[in-house]
């Protein structure tokens, strides 16, 4: 019952900070003019094939399961890890982090793998996936230096608050204050339930990582964690091409972009609404995009993302369980042994 009522908790907080962000950003736009947009501005058919690259992305994830699934028991039915892959996004959706554990639960189940076995896979399937975006985030540090520092130039007040932060002496302070009390309350500190539970984290990513080697085709399995995050790239960008205000951006320009809305797709919030958007528009604010065009962007962006992971997870929730009854009941006539009447 308490578990219970945590959950429910942790959905009503993170669902509240989400829509608080997403109407912080949406309560003052002109509400006509984006209906406007929308309805004569935008060009539909990028939305459609974002959301084919995406509907890729999620084949590949799938595929790289398999890989991964095949190294620690027996290979499973596509069909059944792609539509617990989408269920696990369905979840997702719910409550932040429940999506990995829905997933495994569900092929658990259709599958007869070990729950264990399966967390373990994902446990090194995020590693990868945060190993990656790091890498991205890096690409993105390195070749947009100089663009950030133009932004920086073009907005003096920013640049003040920024300088005005950094250089605090009240920020010194805190830092040598914190490394202090660290220091002497070190034994304490190992001792407590966020150490421990940060000391478990990173034990399961040293285990993940470590069972990556026992794949066997691991060609494939590096060919995918390469691609997944391209397609990922490639969903976002060619929906650049649908509006008027972001067509004219170069690649890297949605490469910045990409990594900083999938950071807000990182925030513990239901489906990344609300720290999504805002990530999503101040990237675009540094190519010169106003932020009511960004707006408008992002609200596109993340609502068609988020329509095809509602409506293939409901899918995938109704079929998994009438292919497999079916599959079943097709197993049971096979192995029915016949009576000869004579």
């Amino acid at each position: 019952m308490k578990k219970t009522v945590v959950k429910i908790l942790k959905f009503l907080v993170f669902f509240s900070i989400g829509i608080f962000i997403f109407w912080l950003i949406y309560k003052d736009q002109d509400i006509e003019r984006i209906k406007s947009v929308l309805k004569n501005e935008v060009v539909y058919l990028w939305v459609i094939v974002s959301l084919f690259i995406g509907l890729i992305s999620h084949i590949s994830r799938t595929l790289r399961w398999e890989l991964m699934i095949e190294a620690v028991s027996h290979k499973p039915k596509f069909a059944n890890t792609f539509m617990a892959v989408m269920i696990g996004y369905l979840m997702n959706l719910a409550l932040p982090r429940m999506g990995e554990i829905s997933r495994c639960g569900v092929l658990s189940r259709y599958e007869k793998i070990s729950f264990t076995k399966l967390l373990g896979t994902v446990v090194a399937e995020r590693l990868v996936d945060m190993i990656s975006l790091l890498i991205l985030l890096f690409i993105v540090i390195v070749s947009q230096f100089g663009q950030a520092l133009r932004f920086l130039q073009q907005n003096p007040e920013i640049k003040e608050k920024i300088t005005g932060i950094t250089s605090s002496p009240i920020l010194v302070v805190v830092i040598i204050a914190f490394v202090v009390l660290a220091i002497i309350f070190r034994k304490r500190i190992k001792q407590s339930k966020v150490y421990k539970k940060l000391e478990s984290i990173i034990l399961n990513f040293k285990e993940g990582f470590i069972s990556i080697r026992s794949i066997k085709r691991k060609g494939w399995f590096w060919f995918h964690s390469v691609f997944i995050w391209f397609c990922y790239y490639m969903m976002l960008y060619v929906t650049f091409f649908a509006f008027d205000f972001t067509s004219h951006l170069n690649p890297i320009s949605g490469l910045t972009t990409f990594v900083f809305a999938s950071f807000g797709m990182v925030a513990p919030v239901q489906g990344g609404i609300g720290a999504w958007h805002f990530m999503a528009i101040e990237a675009l604010s540094l190519y010169g995009v106003q932020y009511e065009n960004g707006v408008i962007f992002a609200f596109v962006a993340h609502t068609s993302m988020t329509l095809m992971i509602i409506v293939l997870g409901i899918i995938s929730m109704i079929a998994l369980s009438f292919i497999n009854r079916r599959e079943d009941v097709s197993e049971n006539k096979a192995t029915e042994t016949p009576v000869n009447i004579e």
